[in-house]
């Protein structure tokens, strides 16, 4: 069974190899692996430490197959994005050049550099094998941090953004990067993409532009990218929409990929939040019939846990959310694995949300297929 959980350093070898591999590249995961080795201690410094408000930490997490011990997957958070040094964005915004004697007064698209996504905490690092099939492990390496922030909320800020690959040809080239980016710093983009260690160098303010670019003025090839995810993100894309993030006004400076951010309070993992109690099952093929799709976590013992698994409907009124404090309110039936997965056992109490929420307009659109 897959599980996801918080990364070691016994991890190391097999983290270091997926950064090595990772298409895109995950710039999250240095591939110096003295630089690694130290990223992994501060992640397990992250988990232990106390926390009353989001700082400098960095949280580390790794996809397990319970069967084999073989890490397939990983994924980051950052309690707060350039917490040492801005983290830079390009801001959309619309410029006004007007003139009365001419007659004329055009909104013009200009992309602005910004730092205001300084501080906000960031999902990042989100990479699994390309062996694994179906969606079902990529839902679970991403939104198990989600599910993380809900049963941590301190840690966190209110918002949360994520920043996804822009559009890049076979060879890796970005025609955003190429118009952009290479005019001012005259080296490649997977070059520039490494050192910069997540937006956060000052060296970005030192070479990129200061004042606006006028996107008019930019070829079409580099227009057309503005905002889009390259295909290798779409399922990420999906993934994060479905969680409750959208498209925001900023793109990344190098590559134009999108932004996407939330309200915490909103995302899926928080808002549909619920405790259940643990209940021994023979196999989860007895919620199949009439159950969904459930993020399933646990932090006995300290340590963070979270599988993927079908679980019933709880009954009318029996729904339950709000902070991990409050009592828990239906049954969750585990079986054997997902209970060991979880490090929990019967009677233990576990964090529910559905991997897909009912929203009002869904309802209606439902209910007016049946009439």
């Amino acid at each position: 069974m897959l599980f996801v959980r918080p990364a070691r350093l016994a991890d190391l070898d097999a983290i270091a190899h997926m950064a090595r591999t990772a298409q895109p590249v995950l710039h999250s995961l240095p591939h110096d692996r003295a630089a690694l080795e130290a990223r992994i201690a501060l992640s397990e410094d992250s988990f232990r430490t106390e926390v009353d408000f989001p700082g400098e930490e960095f949280y580390l997490f790794v996809l397990e197959d319970s069967a084999t011990g073989r890490l397939v997957g990983t994924s980051s958070l950052i309690a707060a994005a350039g917490y040492a040094e801005p983290f830079y964005a390009f801001r959309n915004d619309a410029l006004i050049h007007a003139s009365r004697e001419l007659h004329v007064n055009r909104k013009i698209h200009a992309l602005q550099m910004s730092h205001e996504l300084t501080g906000k905490s960031r999902l990042a690092g989100f990479y699994i094998d390309p062996l694994l099939r179906g969606d079902a492990a990529a839902h679970l390496v991403s939104r198990a941090r989600m599910m993380y922030v809900a049963m941590n909320r301190r840690r966190f800020t209110p918002d949360v953004f994520t920043l996804l690959l822009g559009v890049t040809d076979d060879a890796g080239v970005s025609p955003f990067w190429e118009a952009v980016g290479r005019k001012f710093f005259g080296r490649d983009f997977k070059d520039i993409e490494m050192a910069s260690g997540g937006r956060s160098r000052t060296f970005i303010a030192e070479v990129m532009p200061a004042y606006p670019i006028y996107v008019p003025l930019l070829p079409e090839s580099a227009q057309r990218v503005l905002g889009e995810p390259d295909t290798s993100a779409l399922l990420a894309y999906d993934i994060h929409l479905e969680e409750g993030f959208e498209p925001d006004r900023y793109v990344d400076i190098f590559d134009a990929g999108p932004v996407l951010t939330a309200q915490v309070d909103r995302t899926t993992s928080v808002a549909a939040n619920e405790s259940r109690v643990v209940r021994e099952a023979a196999s989860t093929a007895v919620n199949t019939a009439t159950g969904a799709s459930y993020m399933v976590a646990s932090q006995r013992g300290g340590e963070f846990r979270c599988v993927l698994t079908t679980l019933p409907p709880l009954p009318e009124g029996g729904h339950h959310r709000g902070a991990p404090h409050h009592a828990a309110r239906g049954a969750a039936p585990l079986d054997s694995a997902a209970r060991a997965a979880l490090d929990v056992q019967d009677g233990d109490v576990v964090r529910c949300a559905p991997l897909r929420r009912e929203t009002p307009e869904t309802e209606d659109q439902s209910m007016g297929e049946t009439q």
